[in-house]
């Protein structure tokens, strides 16, 4: 039994006899076609990689170049030099590279779709804009692709040729399973902002329709066509406009807060223009909104009411900006003795305040003092948050409920 019970021993060290010398004639063999692989490549190639290696670039460049021509078959190479150069900012070099790949007729059409696509990028940052597109246009007849998308709409953007741009945008929708609406929507607005300087009222109308049919949450908007028709002195319709934006994003109100105040007075209803933008300012607290409330509100009810509305406001929405207003109209009716410590305390609060009254772009973190749609920095659509950034810091919201407190205590 015991015999039996170890009867698979001598058969288990054959197997791995066996394993080791595939194995071993496994490594030989591609030692063998490793070795010959190498012999067939010209010494110029091991020089170019020895010159990589080195950080010798200029003259791994020319090594390069050299095994391409003396063997025209490395298309690898190839690509690899072309975007050698236009990293290095060569372009003429770069273009001449993947211009000659894409003239091959022996290459499989892969590898010239992928050398034309190479290409554009050569022309797109030599700022030949139109040369690009003309290729990355019929790159997109024959194989819909995402990076296609992506190029052809960064040249339409900077061509600000919004029609195409919506166009290629749907399309990145959809090659790159990525909502495009918001940006659309964006586009149709700058169409129809065009269309409106150029007095085509009813063309801007219906681009704004558009865009609110592709992003319905487009404040945009709202706040443009608001303007538009209170500039045509449409002001009920104006109004009407701009309180959508309840329903959009009311973080935005206080962006449309001076146009509400202005229209409800050029109807003769500046009381009833106060009291809805009381309501609001109560419901949806900024900084931009206190202070058209507390204009209106100095010049219907007077500087008694307008300070304690100021007062209870920053109380409940502490923030340096809003204590540096409550600061200003103090000083303007304080005792003369006691003007010399409110104005050292004012100029101290506004410095800081001043720095933190900016808005921020959520995408690069560009600080701007007036409101863009479109990142100057980054180029990004809404980015920017409709509240200035010192709405919200905790810190300084923390310093001003202190400072409350004192100014309090002193009176």
């Amino acid at each position: 039994m015991e015999f039996e019970g170890w009867s698979w021993v001598p058969w288990a060290a054959i197997l791995l006899v066996l394993f080791f010398a595939l194995g071993w004639l496994a490594a030989r063999i591609d030692l063998k076609q490793l070795l010959s692989e190498s012999k067939a490549l010209p010494a110029s190639y091991f020089k170019g990689l020895n010159f990589l290696l080195n950080e010798q670039q200029d003259k791994a460049i020319e090594a390069f170049i050299e095994v391409t021509k003396a063997n025209p078959e490395t298309v690898e190479l190839q690509f690899a030099l072309g975007s050698l150069f236009r990293r290095r900012g060569e372009m003429d070099r770069a273009i001449r590279v993947h211009q000659e790949l894409s003239a091959r007729a022996d290459l499989p059409a892969e590898q010239r779709r992928a050398a034309q696509f190479e290409l554009a990028q050569d022309f797109m940052k030599s700022g030949l804009l139109d040369h690009a597109e003309g290729i990355l246009v019929e790159l997109n007849k024959v194989n819909s692709d995402a990076r296609v998308h992506r190029y052809l709409l960064e040249i339409y953007l900077q061509e600000k040729d919004w029609s195409k741009a919506i166009t290629v945008a749907s399309q990145l929708g959809h090659s790159a399973n990525r909502d495009r609406a918001k940006d659309i929507a964006h586009y149709y607005c700058e169409l129809a902002t065009a269309e409106y300087v150029r007095g085509r009222r009813a063309e801007a109308a219906r681009h704004m329709a558009d865009a609110l049919e592709a992003n319905p949450r487009c404040v945009r908007v709202s706040l443009q066509s608001g303007e538009w028709a209170a500039a045509e002195g449409r002001h009920d319709i104006a109004i009407e406009t701009w309180r959508r934006i309840e329903n959009q994003d009311p973080d935005y109100f206080g962006l449309a807060a001076p146009g509400i105040r202005a229209s409800f007075k050029a109807l003769n209803r500046a009381t009833e223009g106060l009291a809805l933008l009381r309501g609001l300012q109560e419901k949806y607290p900024s900084i931009d909104f206190l202070n058209v409330v507390y204009q209106a509100t100095l010049e219907e009810d007077g500087a008694e009411r307008a300070y304690d509305l100021l007062r209870e406001d920053v109380r409940k929405n502490p923030t340096l900006v809003g204590l540096d207003m409550l600061l200003h109209a103090q000083l303007e009716h304080a005792p003369v003795e006691k003007r010399g410590d409110l104005q050292l305390m004012k100029d101290l609060v506004h410095s800081h305040a001043s720095a933190l009254s900016v808005y921020l772009c959520g995408s690069c973190g560009f600080r701007a003092r007036q409101f863009y749609w479109h990142c100057p920095a980054c180029g990004s659509w809404e980015s920017f948050s409709p509240k200035r950034t010192a709405e919200l810091e905790t810190a300084e919201r923390h310093l001003a409920r202190i400072t409350i407190g004192q100014i309090d205590n002193r009176q």
